[in-house]
C-alpha cells in the first residue's frame, strides 16, 4: 500500500464501524437530506448526529452543504476516491434486506411529508 491509501482505508473503516453511521448512509442513498430530517428518523440528539456526520465526512463518504440556515448531506459524488465508491456500493448491496434499514426508510417517508421549516424548528427548538 502506498502511504495515502492506509489513512483513507482507516478513515473509511472507522466511518463504517457504527450502526448509526450505517443507517445515515442508507438514508442518504439516492437523496440529499437536512440534518433535522436525519435527527428525526434516528431519534438521536442533534449533537450526536453531528458527530456521526463529521466522522462520515472525514471518511470521505458524504458531502455536507449549508443552504441558508440548514445543513444538507448527501453521499460522496463521482469525484470521490475508488475506495469510497466501493465501500458505498458494498454497503448498499449488503443492506438490501435489512429490516432496520427498511424501518428507517418508512420513518423517512413520514418525515419527508413534514414541512422542513416546521421540522427543523421542532428539532432545534427555534
Amino acid at each position: 500500500m502506498t502511504e495515502h491509501v492506509l489513512p483513507r482505508f482507516m478513515a473509511v473503516s472507522k466511518a463504517l464501524a457504527d450502526e448509526n453511521r450505517i443507517r445515515i448512509l442508507a438514508l442518504l442513498q439516492g437523496r440529499s437530506l437536512c440534518v433535522c430530517q436525519i435527527v428525526a428518523v434516528l431519534g438521536l440528539a442533534p449533537s450526536t448526529v453531528s458527530k456521526h456526520l463529521s466522522i462520515l465526512r472525514q471518511g470521505g463518504l458524504l458531502e455536507i452543504e449549508k443552504r441558508g440556515r440548514w445543513i444538507h448531506c448527501r453521499l460522496a459524488g463521482d469525484g470521490s476516491p475508488a475506495a469510497v465508491k466501493r465501500a458505498l456500493s458494498w454497503l448498499h448491496g449488503s443492506l438490501k434486506h435489512s429490516k432496520r434499514i427498511e424501518d428507517d426508510r418508512r420513518s423517512l417517508a413520514k418525515v419527508l411529508k413534514v414541512d422542513l421549516v416546521r421540522l427543523c424548528r421542532r428539532m432545534t427548538g427555534c
